[in-house]
């Protein structure tokens, strides 16, 4: 089925707003409570932080305590199987606070509803469960909510469909520091271990002047960290009438006036391109940070991935990165044990590693996904064998992480101040201009301060740094 480009009215949406005050008077003067559970990627956090502004809207105070909850709202992730039954048991532990609560209501959204077999396991298993929608329904989330509300019966809102473009949400953000900021949604790739096109849809681009719009606001408000979150940022704008790349992007949202650093996540490098290099460089309110997932170091595992690029290609992007940016923090993602995978070409990705040496990596043995072609995929090397070659690039991870931040110490360093830690190492945290973790001993009103500091120690995972 051809993709249709949607957008929503203007008027879509604040009828959703207008629900949200007919939910607010059915309270009575009471203010709930509500309960956001957050599984996944930063889209999903974004996503989260929706769903919490129209339930600002609603009335709601929130909570921690699933107890104390008279709207549990659990946003799920689809990526892995580990994932999803993490979901599942949680979701299964809320029977005890049903059974307390009668009047509970129990949400469950995000990707992994969107799969067929999950929500019809959420429908016939978890009884409990009052509402189930998926990301393409978020926008009428308060619509949902009535129905459930009012009818008493339980809303399955999953229907297959491409995704829409919507605008005027409002947002409750975690953070007074840093935000995220959608520029577009879902996925074209289709490669072959991921359910993201599936649950997502397909690639949609907002339009620059929303985005440039809500950035300004952003920036007024005081959030010194912006980070432009799709699922292939390097994709967007193609499907504009009148298309704007992504590296334009970058360097509209630069020219806003204010003291501020922009992040995005993440890049495919079948996409990237010399042009988003040089305007990295050149933008000097945007990070020399860049997330360039390779999955694999052997082209015939890549091809099997369907990830459009080989090896040399990847490397070639990766030297033309560093040309532009000498100081470049490069991280990436690894699946081990891809069906058919080797011990050989497995190598073949260890050495690609330590050819790279990146500042950090998210690595992950492989989990098929329902429907997806790599699911069916001949398979003979067993989970134990997997963890083998895992446990191997974690520690080649891990050391080269550690050299890495080693040679930070006794440099002078900017960093953001982000907020509160825990941490025997200081009581803040901070992100270097790469995004490296810092952590600092000093006055909480620096939270929100760029600040000069000097690296004094490090460990695998973080720097140690001093309060100049």
């Amino acid at each position: 089925m051809a993709y249709k480009r949607t957008e929503l009215s203007p008027e879509d949406i604040d009828r959703q707003l207008a629900l949200c005050e007919r939910i607010r008077a059915m309270h009575g003067g009471r203010q709930p409570l509500a309960m956001v559970d957050t599984y996944g990627c930063q889209q999903n956090e974004a996503d989260s932080e929706r769903i919490r502004g129209y339930l600002s809207k609603i009335g709601c105070g929130f909570t921690s305590d699933e107890t104390k909850a008279d709207i549990v709202v659990i946003n799920t992730c689809a990526i892995r199987e580990h994932a999803e039954m993490r979901v599942l048991g949680n979701v299964g532990q809320l029977t005890h606070t049903k059974a307390k609560n009668p009047d509970q209501i129990i949400a469950v959204c995000g990707c992994m509803v969107q799969q067929e077999h999950m929500a019809e396991k959420l429908k016939k298993s978890y009884p409990i469960v009052d509402l189930v929608f998926g990301p393409h329904e978020l926008w009428r989330f308060p619509e949902l909510l009535l129905t459930q509300m009012t009818k008493k019966q339980r809303v399955f809102a999953v229907d297959d469909a491409s995704g829409t473009v919507y605008e005027g949400i409002p947002h409750a953000r975690d953070s007074k520091v840093k935000a995220w900021l959608s520029i577009m949604y879902g996925c074209n790739n289709f490669c072959s271990y991921c359910v993201v096109p599936y649950v997502r849809g397909r690639e949609r681009s907002r339009r620059p002047e929303e985005i440039l719009a809500e950035a300004q606001q952003l920036i007024a408000e005081g959030y010194k960290e912006i980070t432009l979150l799709g699922q292939n940022v390097n994709s967007y704008g193609k499907d504009l009438d009148q298309p704007m790349d992504f590296a334009d992007l970058i360097r509209a949202i630069n020219d806003i006036p204010g003291e501020f650093v922009i992040r995005f996540m993440t890049s495919h490098p079948k996409d990237a391109t010399e042009k988003l290099f040089q305007t990295m460089a050149e933008c000097k309110k945007c990070a020399h940070q860049l997330h360039l997932p390779v999955q694999s170091g052997n082209d015939r595992v890549l091809k099997a991935m369907n990830r459009h690029y080989d090896r040399a290609k990847y490397l070639e992007e990766v030297a033309l990165a560093r040309r532009y940016m000498p100081d470049l923090v490069l991280t990436t993602d690894i699946i081990v044990g891809f069906p058919g995978e080797t011990p050989e070409e497995f190598e073949d990705t260890l050495s690609l590693v330590e050819a790279v040496r990146y500042d950090s990596m998210f690595t992950f043995i492989f989990s098929p996904r329902k429907d997806t072609p790599a699911a069916s995929m001949p398979d003979p090397y067993t989970r134990q064998e997997k963890q083998v070659w895992f446990d191997r690039l974690l520690e080649a991870a891990n050391r080269i992480s550690a050299e890495k931040h080693q040679e930070y110490e006794g440099k002078t360093l900017r960093v953001l101040v982000d907020g509160l830690s825990d941490g025997k190492h200081g009581n803040l945290s901070a992100r270097t201009d790469g995004g490296r973790l810092v952590h600092l001993t000093g006055n909480e009103t620096l939270v929100g301060q760029f600040i000069d500091v000097e690296i004094t120690g490090s460990n695998t995972w973080a720097l140690i740094g001093r309060v100049l």
